[in-house]
């Protein structure tokens, strides 16, 4: 059974930034949240509660159709894994991405995309993230 990240609890958030930390580190092996696949925000204001910008893992991904260069392999379960091997650094899957999800990293130029680990809920100290299971 395949597994994603849902924020079935993110009214919990206080804005730690362990989720991204811990992304980063893991997925793109740098300590900058600039380098996660979660993006934490705040709604708006000081007393604005934080939302999670997170890949929503489409049944049928359209930053995938779009990959001139087949990149982007549609995953069980939803979402998508990424070929670092065969991305050409186009930006086509950020900018097709509906819910704004899909970072990109200038150093590495490839896209920043959730591959639904669940180290962040793993690492969420409020358990704001949690790992679901979904069929395939």
């Amino acid at each position: 059974m395949a597994k994603v990240i849902r924020t079935d609890e993110i009214n919990k958030c206080i804005g730690c930034f362990a989720c991204m930390l811990t992304c980063s580190a893991v997925n793109s092996k740098n300590h900058s949240i600039r380098k996660s696949c979660i993006h934490i925000q705040t709604s708006g204001g000081l007393a604005g509660k934080f939302i999670a910008n997170i890949c929503q893992a489409c049944r049928e991904p359209y930053c995938a159709e779009v990959c001139p260069s087949d990149a982007l392999i549609p995953r069980k379960g939803g979402g998508v894994l990424l070929d670092t091997h065969k991305c050409i650094g186009c930006r086509r899957c950020k900018n097709a991405c509906t819910v704004g999800a899909i970072g990109f990293d200038e150093d590495t130029r490839r896209p920043l995309i959730c591959r639904h680990c669940g180290t962040c809920a793993q690492f969420c100290p409020h358990g704001c993230l949690l790992v679901r299971n979904v069929p395939d």
